[in-house]
């Protein structure tokens, strides 16, 4: 009777451990494995998230620095269109241009044979307005042109230039085709300035 008294107290105590490990790997299963898990795939995601964090970061300065170029670019155009043809359209623009291009020449003593229009080309918020010249003069006459339209207060780019006799057996006498452009900020009206003769020059 104590022997079998004895067995069952130790088939209790192997019961009541067998009990207790499968509480514990149930527990291990069902909570601190899920953890672990969750632990591990954070300290993975731990870089990628720190690299996304970088990249915002550089973003946002680039952002900053680039805001402060796009303001300081406005003031350059701001302070550039002072000179720019008066608006504020493209065809009116374009008669201040053939007005300027008329007493620039006078001022040359070149004979203007014709001139056209071109389309305005838009160079991001500024329009290009193009002008293709046909003068007839002298090499010096036409050379006090090109002077007097790199000088002029508006902003007139010269650019294309071909030059030709204008008839064989007179080298004195040239046809000269000129492209030219002036620019307008679209929405400006002010008041086109006055060419400015160049000093030294004679007309």
């Amino acid at each position: 009777m104590k022997a079998m008294k004895a067995l069952r107290r130790r088939e209790r105590v192997v019961v009541a451990v067998g009990l207790v490990l499968v509480l514990a790997a149930g527990a291990w299963m069902l909570l601190l494995e899920p953890a672990l898990s969750r632990q591990r795939e954070m300290a993975e995601l731990i870089p990628a998230r720190e690299a996304t964090l970088e990249s915002r970061r550089a973003l946002v300065a680039r952002r900053e620095r680039l805001g402060g170029e796009l303001e300081a670019l406005d003031r350059e155009i701001d302070e550039a269109s002072t000179n720019f043809l008066p608006g504020p359209t493209a065809p009116l623009a374009a008669s201040a241009l053939q007005r300027i291009l008329k007493d620039l020449a006078s001022g040359a003593a070149v004979d203007v044979r014709s001139e056209r229009v071109l389309t305005p080309q838009d160079l991001s918020g500024v329009l290009e307005i193009p002008m293709e010249v046909m003068v007839a003069g002298s090499i010096r006459q036409i050379v006090t042109l090109l002077a007097r339209l790199e000088r002029a207060s508006s902003t007139i780019a010269v650019k294309d230039v071909k030059i030709r006799l204008e008839a064989p057996g007179q080298p004195r006498e040239l046809l000269a085709t000129l492209v030219i452009a002036g620019y307008l900020r679209p929405g400006t009206s002010a008041p086109p300035a006055s060419p400015r003769r160049p000093s030294g020059e004679e007309t």
